[in-house]
């Protein structure tokens, strides 16, 4: 509670300074936002446990790196270094044909807060936010009404159970719904193969 008060620049300069307990309370503040670019790089067939320990992995990398006397806010430094750490777990992943993490689906909006390219390039990150909308309008025109709400929750960072209580439903009915959406992707994405 004692560094509510405190921007995160303030704190890094303090952490710098030996305040060394501030780095668990950045990891645990930045933690929902960790689960939910997780979460947002959807992994066919996979889990999200083992990319939210990468993105926690990139947060930290965040703190240690994070240059106070730059113009750039940390929470924009944070969200570029989770979403380069996310970027390089999937790569290296596919490299290794380690079939957990052999495809992910990312589901960031053009415009989403927080939303950061992988490229400097801006026509690059043009294209991509325009693949990526397209990608979630596909995804979205094939999911019934309960499936799009459930699949929102789930990219905000909640899990099934936290899904059922916000929309009182049955853990099981969550649970069969998230299936569905892992289903219709994998479809997606077969016949895209195809065709």
């Amino acid at each position: 509670m004692k560094y509510d008060a405190c921007t995160d620049e303030k704190l890094i300069e303090r952490l710098r300074q030996g305040e060394t307990e501030i780095t668990d309370y950045i990891l645990e503040k930045y933690k929902p936002l960790v689960r939910k670019y997780a979460n947002a790089m959807y992994l066919i067939g996979g889990e999200t446990d083992d990319l939210i320990q990468e993105g926690m992995i990139g947060l930290f990398k965040a703190i240690r790196d994070f240059c106070l006397d730059k113009d750039s806010s940390f929470f924009h430094f944070a969200g570029l270094c989770i979403h380069r750490q996310l970027y390089s777990a999937i790569e290296a992943s596919n490299r290794k044909k380690h079939q957990p993490l052999n495809s992910y689906l990312s589901f960031f909006e053009q415009g989403a807060e927080g939303s950061i390219g992988f490229t400097s390039s801006p026509e690059q990150l043009v294209i991509e936010q325009e693949v990526s909308r397209d990608l979630w309008n596909r995804v979205n025109s094939r999911l019934s009404p309960m499936e799009k709400q459930v699949l929102q929750f789930y990219l905000d960072g909640n899990n099934y159970m936290q899904i059922a209580g916000l929309m009182k439903k049955s853990p099981k009915s969550v649970d069969n719904a998230l299936q569905r959406i892992r289903q219709k992707i994998r479809q997606m994405n077969h016949l895209e193969e195809r065709g």
